[in-house]
């Protein structure tokens, strides 16, 4: 039965590998798949697999990352885009299902990022860790601080003077940073990279045709990066943000898929058939490439 198994799998990573190669040729690009929670223990997993990747033959200077992420450490991320970015002079994501908070942070710091109408990316609220697990830091932020507004008024009741007594002044702090921090990298990476070939304004009626300057580049990217933090607006830290979303409320530019079918086919067959078999064997973190399963 188990030789049976490693018959199967052996199979499966073909057919797979085979899938990804001609992803490499619609993208002109290595292309490999990131599965899994943005944690510190993937670091050196990535960075080993970044290289090895990189190190193929016929490897390219550009890379596309099929992700699917429910988020994590946005310190992480950071790190991440720095082993990208040593060995890739363009990086792409392509997001198939989801990539939410540090996802969603990491694919800005990217050149394209590609969705079709079932993809989302999500609110950025920043996640830090509490001891037991990843907890979104700006919902704790934002609950000090309606207690503190209500006990100006002395509206406060004894249970919440108990909370706020008991609160970890140096926890709080760290999500006060962690959420600059997301902001800060945001802003960095969108006017770096994102942004790079924005030269003229195309959409302000007041300044179509008009060069853009750095100033303004950075101040949208710090419009995005404080719209995709407000929780009054998303409300929840789960929630789906669409392409219409992006575009429309965000104002972020994103290559559309949907009506590809050539190339939605081929993303949709392997990812489905990449998350089928991750799921089937309870696996939690993946790394894949055209040498690497």
């Amino acid at each position: 039965m188990l030789k049976d198994m490693d018959v199967l799998d052996e199979s499966i990573a073909k057919d797979l590998s085979s899938q990804l190669k001609h992803l490499e040729d619609y993208f002109e690009a290595d292309v490999v798949s990131f599965y899994g929670e943005i944690h510190p223990s993937v670091e050196k997993r990535f960075r080993d697999f970044i290289e090895i990747t990189k190190g193929k033959s016929d490897s390219h200077n550009r890379v596309v990352i099929i992700l699917n992420t429910p988020g994590g450490s946005v310190e992480t991320t950071e790190k991440l885009v720095l082993i990208t970015r040593h060995h890739y002079k363009e990086v792409y994501f392509v997001v198939p299902d989801y990539a939410m908070s540090a996802g969603t942070i990491w694919c800005m710091s990217s050149d394209k990022i590609y969705m079709d109408y079932s993809s989302s990316l999500g609110p950025i609220d920043p996640q830090v860790f509490n001891g037991k697990s990843y907890v979104p830091a700006l919902g704790y932020l934002d609950k000090v601080t309606e207690m503190i507004s209500k006990s100006k008024g002395g509206g406060l009741s004894f249970a919440e003077i108990i909370m706020l007594r008991e609160l970890d002044l140096g926890r709080l702090r760290s999500y006060e940073q962690a959420r600059d921090l997301t902001i800060s990298l945001l802003e960095e990476w969108l006017v770096k990279y994102k942004f790079k070939n924005w030269k003229l304004h195309r959409t302000n009626p007041d300044k179509i045709g008009k060069k853009v300057t750095k100033k303004e580049k950075e101040q949208v990217a710090r419009e995005i990066g404080e719209m995709l933090n407000r929780t009054d607006l998303w409300h929840s830290h789960g929630r789906s943000l669409s392409i219409d979303i992006l575009r429309k409320v965000i104002k972020l530019e994103i290559e559309d898929y949907s009506n590809d079918i050539n190339i939605r086919s081929r993303i949709r067959t392997y990812n489905d058939m990449l998350i089928g078999y991750i799921l089937r064997n309870g696996i939690k973190f993946f790394l894949h490439s055209c040498n690497h399963f």
